[in-house]
């Protein structure tokens, strides 16, 4: 928009004003002794515009170069977007994001986060949709604020999550995921990436110690334990599929009390129930205890439940903890159980569960979001848990293979492609280059800890199995008060007072919460590859600066 309007005629005519959508002219007929201000409104459609116009300036034509209809009242036969425009826009745009997001924001010089209230920040980013849309200048804005107010999860000094860092293979495949837009449900519309979520699944499988299996990549680890408990009760009730749950005795699983909140999620969402979840025992390290496992299964039994699964966890979110899996196996082999392993880091004994949980977006730096899960099963027991035949996808007469139609083993039907961003990094840096960040994060993490452990004032929760060091934070003012009968309610107001410290200086950001009878501690998530020693001694030394006046 906001072309030239040229006007053929014996009159002078001056532009006197452009914008987005208006054009202004003024000129004088000399015949009538009269100026005359034209406005040309390019939101209403151009046959009527000339019409109006000529009418009103007795000119002889009018005719238009440039501008295009605004958004929804292009004449039929035309294009409705315009790719070179939007093709400028895009690379404006992706300048900005380069700028702000991947420069800036991986810069230990700036700011995690520009924290701003609620109440100023939706006034900032002017939230509101309107009827008209804006120039691209003002989008440009748009994207900038959007990049300045959101927390930087690639800085050096985001601590928060399980996931943080940059790999710009992957990021390059989720740009190209993003541009090609396409579904993962048939080799038609999909055909390259079949063929890779196969090849990524397989490799996977081969690191779990699987050479033959299943699989599929889900919308996050939430959704891929809830498919693990799916696939598990059809295993042992498959008639659930046509007669639903009402038709099944009550079941019964079994997890840790340190297992992932999806597990409660995934028994209320498929009707199994929270209160037939058993929640097993821990040791002070947070790993399941097999013999209190036992027990729970006997309880259940005499309850007049079924026990159908084990969830097991091999790197629990808040201490980083491995449940003990060859018993727990032994266990489930014992008693006819499906067992899952929900898994962050591969240990020797996954091999033996029935179905894992793998989230390349942690560790392996893909990107959000990327979760697989990966079946020991070779009976296609995903596709018959799942599949509808959906004669519109999955049509039996097709030329090619129909076995490369996968999108029947999933409870989705548009499915996002995950594979491609793993792919790339992977195809980028090799296995050895994976192996060689977690060996990166493990040192880090053990360097952390012997510095923590000369420092007063902090108190680990225990030595860290994995990733995650877990403390307190003690500021002079509590310590050697350990038995004041208000320490534990004092020391649990540390934690959240230098959370917004940090927050909103923007120094840094690290989690924080209670676990079972302990007070508000905090969980320091080591992980990122941009990672150095200095900033291991800069966050000892931050959490000290904000906290020591507490």
């Amino acid at each position: 928009m906001g072309g030239e309007c040229i006007f053929q005629s014996s009159q002078p005519v001056n532009r006197y004003l452009q914008c987005h959508e208006l054009v202004l002219y003024k000129y004088r007929n000399h015949a009538k002794n009269l100026l005359v201000i034209v406005i040309i409104d390019f939101r209403i459609r151009l046959p009527r515009l000339y019409s109006t116009l000529s009418a009103l300036t007795s000119l002889d034509y009018v005719t238009t170069t440039g501008p295009s209809q605004p958004y929804g009242q292009q004449h039929l036969n035309e294009p409705l977007l315009d790719h070179r425009e939007g093709q400028l826009f895009l690379t404006e745009a992706f300048k900005v994001i380069l700028e702000e997001v991947l420069c800036k924001g991986t810069d230990v010089n700036e700011k995690v986060c520009e924290w701003r209230e609620p109440e100023e920040l939706a006034t900032l980013l002017d939230l509101e949709l309107r009827e008209y849309g804006e120039q691209q200048h003002q989008l440009l804005q748009r994207v900038r604020d959007v990049a300045k107010y959101s927390v930087k999860t690639n800085h050096p000094r985001f601590f928060n999550q399980l996931f943080a860092g940059v790999d710009y293979h992957a990021l390059t495949g989720r740009f190209l995921t993003e541009a090609l837009n396409t579904s993962q449900y048939t080799y038609e519309v999909a055909p390259v990436f079949v063929l890779m979520e196969d090849e990524v699944l397989s490799k996977l499988r081969s690191l779990v110690g699987w050479a033959q299996g299943d699989g599929i990549f889900c919308p996050g680890g939430t959704m891929s334990n809830m498919y693990a408990m799916n696939l598990a009760r059809y295993r042992a009730f498959p008639e659930v599929k046509l007669k639903g749950q009402w038709a099944l005795p009550r079941l019964a699983v079994f997890t840790s009390q340190e297992s992932h909140y999806s597990v409660m999620k995934a028994a209320a969402f498929q009707g199994i129930g929270t209160e037939n979840v058993f929640k097993v025992n821990v040791d002070d390290r947070g790993c399941m205890i097999t013999d209190d496992l036992s027990e729970k299964i006997e309880l259940a039994k005499s309850q007049g439940a079924v026990p159908f699964l084990v969830h097991a966890t091999s790197g629990t979110t808040v201490q980083g903890a491995f449940d003990p899996l060859e018993p727990i196996a032994d266990i489930c082999d014992r008693q006819g159980l499906w067992m899952h392993v929900d898994c962050n880091y591969v240990t020797m004994f996954v091999i033996r569960a029935d179905s894992v949980t793998w989230n390349p977006h942690k560790m392996m730096l893909t990107g959000l979001q990327c979760s697989a899960i990966l079946l020991k099963d070779t009976t296609d027991l995903l596709k018959r848990c799942h599949s509808a035949d959906a004669t519109y996808l999955f049509q039996q007469d097709k030329f090619y293979d129909m076995s490369l139609d996968t999108g029947d083993k999933s409870i989705q039907c548009g499915r996002k492609v995950d594979c491609l961003k793993l792919w790339l990094m992977w195809k980028a840096v090799g296995s050895q280059g994976l192996e060689e960040r977690v060996d990166r994060a493990f040192a880090h993490t053990r360097y952390l800890v012997e510095k923590m452990m000369k420092r007063e004032g902090f108190q680990l929760i225990g030595k860290p199995e994995f990733v995650n060091v877990c403390f307190w934070f003690i500021p002079p003012s509590l310590r050697g008060k350990e038995n004041s009968p208000d320490y534990q309610d004092r020391l649990s107001k540390v934690a959240p007072v230098i959370k917004e410290r940090m927050i909103k200086q923007g120094t840094m950001m690290v989690g924080y919460q209670p676990l079972g009878g302990r007070v508000n501690f905090f969980r320091m998530i080591v992980i990122s590859p941009q990672l150095s020693y200095q900033d291991m001694t800069f966050f000892l030394d931050e959490i000290e600066r904000l906290g020591n006046n507490l």
